[in-house]
């Protein structure tokens, strides 16, 4: 199924065209609205004259998470607030929220490609599909719902969690698309059992899952458990949440919709553009947006780029699955989890010191995450104090990344140290 199918059939060399064009007017509207743009373009000696199409992207600058950290809050946008109609947030480094604003045309391009994301998975409007991602600040939920709204389908709203009512749900209104995380569609399949429901008795026949890194094994158990088709869907806030790319029937890697993000593969150490079919870092250039165009945006996700047409007949390029980052941020239950982010909470507490270990597992397919922390050893004496001091830093941890952590208090020298750069993290997952 093809939701539209001339834009997503194009001949490539009239999408180079539409890129081109689109490029060239995405770079005018930030250098001109931008002050942080025009600065690194006039420092490059750019001016947007200089910019003729997608062949000169290379020129341009590279905008990071770190640059949307330091123009907090609304610092890149390029059109005024009254003009701003939504705005959504994923975690930075330091606790401080990546914030991204979408103009009423926005948010109907957002629509538009999560719409043809919805029929890559075989989603139309006879569908009823029960989003269990989160709503709110996160772009999931309310991303997933108004493109399928706009394909037509039924929405079921349910957000994350509450994985009784989730099921009964799926029983009562006869779901038949699943939208959540692919750890999470395990867990609900390991509770229909624990409930002695057969998935196979439910109307279930695809899942849109996302948000997190997943294996091929992991397809494969989740369509074993559940009966259904698992398609990886794929987005970042950033360049505007989930619809940025997906698989079709095929699983052959993520149709992106390109006509919209132009992507590129870089060397992520050298910093320079790689071959077709190279493994690299992904860069983004959103090419349409109004509220916060972004050029040449650093994902720090690894992958490869197919220009292949696809056996569905879709000619925009595949990227394979993500196999891995070129940071260290790690994501645990969909949350941007940053090391830095927890080293910063410790160096403001005197009880602690700044010697931290994050042990990060899968128990019963749920992303769970440990922290141990070295303390300064009088307080090993104090067992109230100990329990005061675990829950203080439980609640700020959660505060600060926005999902649960077992605090686990050490005593000194009991963390490994290291001549050169110090292990902080173990994750014992395998993606």
């Amino acid at each position: 199924m093809i939701w539209n199918s001339p834009v997503e059939c194009m001949p490539r060399e009239d999408l180079k065209r539409l890129q081109d064009a689109r490029l060239r007017e995405v770079v005018e509207r930030v250098y001109y609205n931008v002050p942080w743009y025009r600065e690194k373009m006039q420092k490059a000696g750019l001016s947007p004259e200089d910019i003729r199409g997608t062949d000169d992207l290379h020129r341009l600058p590279f905008t990071t998470k770190e640059d949307l950290r330091e123009t907090y809050p609304f610092g890149m946008f390029a059109v005024p607030m009254s003009e701003i109609l939504r705005v959504h947030a994923s975690s930075g480094t330091t606790g401080r929220a990546t914030v991204v604003g979408y103009t009423r045309r926005d948010l109907g391009m957002w629509s538009e490609v999560v719409a043809r994301c919805l029929a890559c998975a075989g989603v139309g409007r006879e569908d009823i599909i029960q989003i269990a991602y989160g709503y709110g600040l996160f772009t999931g939920g309310l991303g997933l719902h108004y493109g399928a709204e706009k394909i037509g389908a039924v929405v079921v709203p349910v957000s994350g969690g509450n994985t009784k009512r989730q099921i009964q749900l799926m029983k009562d209104f006869g779901s038949t698309v699943l939208a959540c995380t692919p750890s999470y569609a395990l867990y609900l399949a390991e509770a229909m059992e624990e409930e002695r429901i057969d998935p196979h008795s439910l109307r279930l026949r695809v899942g849109v899952f996302g948000a997190e890194p997943w294996t091929e094994s992991m397809r494969r158990e989740i369509e074993n458990r559940l009966g259904i088709k698992a398609i990886d869907i794929y987005g970042l806030s950033e360049v505007v949440g989930p619809g940025v790319s997906c698989e079709c029937e095929y699983q052959d890697g993520l149709h992106i919709n390109e006509d919209h993000f132009v992507p590129e593969i870089i060397d992520p150490e050298s910093l320079q553009p790689l071959p077709p079919g190279s493994r690299g870092e992904l860069v983004f250039t959103t090419v349409t947006k109004e509220g916060l165009p972004l050029i040449r945006y650093r994902t720090r996700d690894l992958t490869t780029l197919n220009y292949e047409t696809c056996r569905c007949g879709r000619t925009m390029v595949r990227m394979a699955k993500c196999t891995g980052r070129s940071d260290d941020m790690l994501i645990i239950r969909g949350v941007n989890v940053f090391p830095s982010q927890i080293e910063s909470i410790l160096l403001e507490m005197s009880e602690t010191k700044p010697h931290y270990l994050i042990v990060v597992d899968r128990v019963n397919n749920l992303d769970t995450l440990q922290i141990l922390v070295e303390v300064e050893e009088l307080y090993f004496d104090k067992i109230s104090q100990l329990q005061g001091l675990r829950d203080r830093l439980q609640q700020q941890v959660e505060s600060t990344l926005g999902i649960s952590a077992e605090i686990k208090l050490v005593e000194p020298k009991t963390i490994e140290r290291f001549e050169g750069k110090a292990r902080r993290v173990i994750d014992k997952r395998t993606f």
